[in-house]
């Protein structure tokens, strides 16, 4: 003998699974959501982005424009964005750390005389107040090359830096440590007809994290 179905229990199937179905995209929306990052972080990928060498850290070049790298490459046929930003990110942990410690002769080829000057001051003032630091990074530095210029023969490169660093400093009162995130733009100049291949740091200002 068969049962007849009845228009009711027809009607509460339909609604059951109109339900699942509804239930179904708001846990898709909520996992969309929650699952994204939001803002710009350290390690992400973004358009333009070079592969490093050692994998350590994502490089892009985010802002440059194609007419700008082929203007430096006219003065600079070798100038390589990978190879200057391995460079670039070399020598700013070496910067950070040499004017954490006041070590002016690792200083002295990295920096430009006006930048090295506000250096010295920097540091000296520290020394007179008996207080020592130390920097290290809790993640690897993250660098953008935002812009490249060649005038004369003098070329610009101005670095976009993410950094995560932790300050410890030491005084008659004891010692402090400092977390925190950092975001500046460094200019870096060669004059491209010079025989010696480092670039010098000629600037540096804050930038948006």
């Amino acid at each position: 003998m068969r049962w007849a179905k009845s228009p009711s229990t027809d009607l509460e199937v339909l609604q059951i699974l109109f339900l699942a179905a509804v239930a179904a995209v708001v846990l898709y929306q909520l996992y969309a959501t929650l699952g994204r990052r939001t803002g710009r972080q350290p390690e992400e990928v973004v358009d333009k982005t070079i592969k490093p060498a050692n994998g350590s850290v994502l490089e892009s070049l985010p802002n440059v424009r194609a007419e700008d790298l082929a203007a430096i490459k006219a003065k600079q046929p070798d100038f390589d964005p990978t190879k200057f930003l391995s460079g670039a990110r070399a020598a700013y942990e070496q910067i950070v750390k040499a004017y954490a410690e006041g070590d002016r002769e690792t200083l002295k080829p990295l920096l430009a005389t006006e930048v090295m000057d506000n250096f010295e001051q920097a540091m000296a003032s520290r020394e007179a107040a008996g207080r020592s630091e130390k920097v290290e990074f809790l993640t690897p530095p993250r660098l953008d090359l935002e812009k490249v210029d060649v005038v004369g023969d003098l070329a610009k490169a101005v670095v976009r830096i993410l950094a995560e660093v932790r300050t410890r400093t030491k005084d008659e009162r004891g010692e402090g440590v400092d977390d925190r995130r950092t975001a500046e733009l460094w200019t870096f100049e060669r004059e491209v007809k010079s025989s010696n291949p480092n670039w010098l740091l000629t600037y540096v200002a804050a930038a948006e994290a």
